[in-house]
């Protein structure tokens, strides 16, 4: 709509994670470098996490992409919300094994040969799994597994676990030690900063054409309110410009005024921070606890040969206050 008013031959601000558009931070750059050495090293399992949108798709796209007519076969979990043989069937199917009617064992003996004959060929074979935050621990653990295919010298099935901080979370729980010491290489993804913001805009404002001086569409005030608004967040940043820019297109205006921004992250409700969850309710009955506490006095006074007393016991109840049980 605005792109010929602006003499931009695409759309600069879309939020698909187009590899094109890498705006590489030092972060990213480590962060694709630890990635790209896991799986040509054969190293395993490479770990990324990241807060939302802050482009943890578009770097494996990017990776993908550097792989690409190098021998290297990839299947590509997007969606988490999978049990543990459906998993596998996916996996399996991704990789162009027949997996439908098989059973967990079929499975793994199909995924085994097939990694097995790649090895022989000297090929290279990696698992993404994206959104593993989601993963249920069943399917980590299923995930692991896999790594037990292996020679003396390597791995071989290369596993790329990639999600919010939420997996880190996870990985350090004790029923996931196993796989977080098998980790071999790990990397995280900050938001940008001020100067990088300024940097991530110019960069797709130039990939989409823009041939106008750069700070003339976007003024470093402008920029700056960007940055507040978006924290730093690539895909707030998308949203944000690209909505910018419509408004100021439907103004008739040359440039993106700094109120227009704050206009924009208004709409999107972006000054509002996320309501968390509350803490599950405590499943013991607060009665029974009074109850015991009762039992534990009578039979100590009974040991100290004193008269039974009912004692005036601080309880933590519900939503964090303290209160006294009145006397029965």
């Amino acid at each position: 709509m605005y792109k010929a008013f602006y003499n931009l031959q695409r759309n600069p601000f879309e939020i698909t994670p187009d590899p094109s558009f890498l705006f590489a931070t030092r972060r990213h750059n480590e962060a694709l470098a630890t990635l790209y050495y896991g799986v040509r090293r054969h190293k395993g399992f490479v770990v990324m996490t990241g807060e939302v949108g802050t482009g943890k798709t578009l770097l494996v796209r990017c990776l993908l992409q550097l792989l690409k007519g190098s021998n290297v076969a990839y299947a590509y979990v997007f969606n988490s919300r999978l049990s543990s043989l459906e998993f596998l069937q996916y996996i399996a199917g991704d990789f162009g094994l027949a997996a439908s009617g098989k059973t967990k064992s079929e499975l793994l003996l199909e995924l085994s040969r097939y990694l097995i004959s790649r090895h022989q060929k000297n090929l290279t074979t990696v698992l993404v799994a994206d959104e593993a935050h989601h993963f249920s621990t069943e399917v980590l653990e299923e995930i692991r597994l896999l790594t037990n295919l292996e020679t003396s010298q390597e791995k071989l099935l290369q596993i790329l676990l990639v999600g919010q901080p939420e997996l880190d979370e996870k990985l350090d729980s004790i029923e996931l030690r196993q796989l977080k010491q098998r980790i071999a290489a790990r990397a995280t993804l900050q938001p940008l900063d001020l100067e990088e913001t300024s940097g991530y805009i110019h960069r797709r404002l130039q990939v989409s054409g823009v041939r106008q001086d750069l700070a003339m569409l976007f003024p470093a005030d402008t920029i700056a309110e960007v940055y507040r608004h978006s924290r730093g967040i690539p895909r707030l940043i998308n949203t944000v410009c690209e909505n910018a820019l419509i408004s100021a297109y439907a103004r008739q205006l040359q440039n993106v005024p700094p109120e227009i921004i704050e206009e924009v992250a208004t709409d999107f409700r972006l000054d509002v921070l996320p309501i968390r969850r509350a803490e599950p309710a405590v499943s013991n009955d607060i009665s029974e606890v009074w109850q015991a506490v009762k039992t534990l006095l009578q039979f100590h006074d009974q040991q100290q040969g004193t008269p039974s007393r009912e004692a005036d016991v601080p309880l933590m109840r519900l939503g964090g206050t303290i209160e006294h049980e009145p006397y029965i």
